[in-house]
């Protein structure tokens, strides 16, 4: 005679309760972290030396650019959080979440929000722009550098002008850091969340866009 199964005979038995979905993700893959840290190092390095230590400054200056081109490439092909495809969005799209930051009811991303896009963007071509006029500078100048052969002969006047032009977009970028830096903090509070956490393990708190 056959007994029926316990389990599947009782609507109330115990079943296996269905896997949660874990607490936090990975976001931020090494290569994205370590591109964040190392190019916040490098320009600070770039800002302490000037030209009291030419050569420090020069090559910060290269790690600057190095690792702008790396992350360009890898926003092309890494993974999903690290392409620009997935975060970059238009001004309409940035200036309709800083509304909600104001209102105090931002939508959450667990990638970059549309205004730490934006805010990554500005940097990168702040920063970039500002490591390739100080090649300009030490091709003029220092008859040193990649550009060196290409800017032979450039008068005195137009060295100083690359010059000008190197500190004034130095100055102008560096002065988007605090606002970067409050963004983090104001996000940070209004979603309850260590972004900077986040920033060095790479996990974030795992819930729906």
């Amino acid at each position: 005679m056959n007994h029926p199964n316990p389990i599947t005979a009782d609507p109330g038995a115990m079943r296996p309760a269905a896997a949660s979905p874990p607490a936090q993700v990975r976001v931020w893959d090494p290569l994205v972290r370590l591109f964040h840290w190392g190019l916040g190092g490098a320009v600070l390095i770039c800002f302490l030396t000037e030209d009291e230590l030419l050569g420090l400054h020069t090559f910060a200056g290269y790690t600057v650019l190095t690792l702008i081109g790396m992350r360009l490439i890898w926003g092309l092909i890494g993974p999903r959080h690290a392409r620009w495809s997935s975060f970059v969005r238009g001004p309409r799209a940035t200036l309709a979440y800083l509304g909600e930051v104001l209102r105090g009811h931002p939508r959450r991303f667990l990638g970059h929000n549309p205004a730490g896009a934006a805010m990554a963007v500005a940097l990168m071509t702040g920063f970039g722009l500002t490591a390739v006029t100080g090649l300009m500078v030490l091709g003029a100048g220092e008859l040193s550098g990649p550009l060196a052969p290409y800017l032979l002969g450039v008068s005195a006047a137009t060295a100083h002008d690359f010059k000008e032009i190197h500190e004034f977009l130095a100055w102008a970028t560096l002065a988007l850091v605090p606002l970067h830096l409050l963004g983090v903090a104001l996000s940070s509070l209004q979603h309850r969340e260590n972004l900077v956490r986040g920033m060095i393990d790479g996990y974030k708190r795992n819930e729906e866009e």
